[in-house]
This record gives C-alpha cells, sequence and structure tokens, in this order.
C-alpha cells in the first residue's frame, strides 16, 4: 500500500481521506509548547499569537518521530511518500532523511515540496489522485517533482508586525510602512517567502494581487482557492473581486502556523496552478 505522509505545516487534516499519516511540528508560545494540530487548532493559535509576548519558535519533528513511521511501514511492507515542508524553511526534511537512513528501506519517497501550508495540500490531493490510478510510486514521485512548480500562492497582509517580529522587514521599514499603510503581496519562492510587491491601502494592494494572477496561464482542471489567517472579511472581499474578474473559486482554506506566525492575521490569499 502506498501511504502519504506530510508534516503539520501542510495543514492537512486526516478526515479528508487525502493523507495517510500527519507529523505534527511543536510551536513554542511563550515558554509553552504545543504540538501543532494536536493540541493547537489554526484559530487558537492566531488567538495566542496576537496576545503573545515574544514571537513564536516552531520546532522540526525528530528524527525518531520518522523512524517510527518509517519502522511501522517497513513491517507492513507498505511504501511512504512524504510531502515535506520546504528544506528552506527548516531542518524536517533532513531529519526525514536521516531517519529514512537509519530505518534502511527503498520504498520510502522524501520529496522537498519547497512549499508550505496548502501548497503541500494540493500536492497531497494530485498524489491521492495518481494513487487512486494504479501508477507506481515511483512514477508518483516523478510527477509530483515536475508538478509542484506549477503551484503558485499569492497573500494580501494587512499588517507588517508580524514580517518585522519574524525578521523579514526592519523596525524601521515596519515602522515607515505601518504609517504609509503599505500592504505587501507575497509570495512563496524557491521554498521563501517572499515580496513581490507593495501597496497603499488594502483596495490597491487586492488589484494588485488580481494583476498579479492575470500573468498567469492558470490549469483550469484544478481549482482556485482563496485563502485566509484569521479574520475572514478580507478573503471574502477578494473572492468578490475574484468573481467579478471571471474566476471561479472553491472553498476558503485557512492558511496554518507555520506561514501565519510571519504574515499575522487579516491575511487574503490565492492558491492556484499553472498550466
Amino acid at each position: 500500500m502506498i501511504r502519504i505522509l506530510v508534516d503539520s505545516a501542510a495543514d492537512c487534516n486526516l478526515q479528508d481521506g487525502i493523507v495517510d499519516l500527519i507529523v505534527p511540528i511543536s510551536v513554542n508560545i511563550d515558554g509553552v509548547e504545543y504540538k501543532s494540530g494536536v493540541n493547537l487548532t489554526s484559530d487558537k493559535f492566531y488567538e495566542l499569537l496576537q496576545t503573545a509576548k515574544e514571537f513564536p519558535r516552531t520546532s522540526q519533528p525528530s528524527p525518531q518521530s520518522f523512524i517510527e513511521i518509517f519502522e511501522t511501514a517497513k513491517d507492513a511492507g507498505d511504501q511512504i511518500i512524504y510531502l515535506c515542508l520546504s528544506s528552506c524553511l527548516s531542518g524536517t526534511y533532513q531529519g526525514a532523511l536521516i531517519a529514512k537512513d537509519m530505518v534502511d528501506y527503498d520504498d520510502i519517497y522524501i520529496i522537498d515540496t519547497v512549499g508550505v501550508t496548502h501548497i503541500i495540500g494540493i500536492l497531497a490531493k494530485y498524489a491521492r489522485e495518481l494513487i487512486n490510478q494504479g501508477v507506481s510510486a515511483g512514477g508518483i514521485v516523478d510527477k509530483c517533482e515536475e508538478f509542484k512548480s506549477k503551484i503558485k500562492v499569492y497573500a494580501g497582509v494587512d499588517t507588517l508586525e508580524y514580517l518585522y517580529k519574524g525578521g523579514r522587514l526592519s523596525r524601521a521599514s515596519a515602522a515607515v510602512g505601518g504609517i504609509a499603510g503599505i500592504k505587501p503581496i507575497v509570495t512563496v519562492k524557491d521554498g521563501r517567502v517572499e515580496v513581490v510587491a507593495k501597496s497603499i491601502g488594502k483596495i490597491r494592494a487586492m488589484n494588485t494581487l488580481l494583476e498579479k494572477l492575470k500573468t498567469h496561464d492558470i490549469n483550469d482542471d484544478f481549482p482556485i482557492y482563496p485563502m485566509y489567517t484569521s479574520g475572514i472579511e478580507n478573503c471574502k472581499e477578494l473572492e468578490q473581486k475574484l468573481e467579478a474578474a471571471g474566476y471561479k473559486t472553491a472553498d476558503r482554506l485557512q492558511i496554518g502556523s507555520t506561514i501565519g506566525a510571519h504574515v499575522g492575521p487579516g491575511v487574503y490569499a490565492v492558491l492556484f496552478v499553472e498550466k
């Protein structure tokens, strides 16, 4: 049996039947350690984020966490495809490689998705469809490696506070930007979160996001997903603009703690697949 493994940075859940296994990432908030998706929901995370005295710190799963999963798969004769959080953002990928080497089992396939949150979720859905079609594990890995570069995301950031706290903006830039009402548009590029545009005010920022979207040849075989962090009003406004521009969207998705800590509440985003 081919089993799909993700870490909690993928913001997936087992109930959807897409993934088979989830390795939780630990989040430390003001000295209290939580396990994302186990005793920390996304809504609870954002509640704690806005009152936290210190910026949350994440801890990658230990190699032992992977060893236990890999040994169980080895004993059962299962094949594991692990769709891992971007290696540019975490050492999780390296930890999984170490665990695979220790278990000494060839039927473990580890893919650096160079993505995070629902980018990984889209890749997991694609892998599940391939499993259902009877594609071999090796074939699925090859197709996922090719497909992952086609998954794109743009997100509008409502406040600069968390980009500053996370080390992605200087204090001076955050202060000036906040006074001027600057709203960045960010994307995930080469496995990292990058600012790709800046606008003054939310309306202009949303229009900038739509202009970015128009530069892509979107694959209509895959849904366009609106996304949000905490608070859906901005996302609902974006959905209305997308609809007015002729885009059909699927149900909105919530962005979890791994990216949410760096962009904060009020984020509105769009996730799509290129041809």
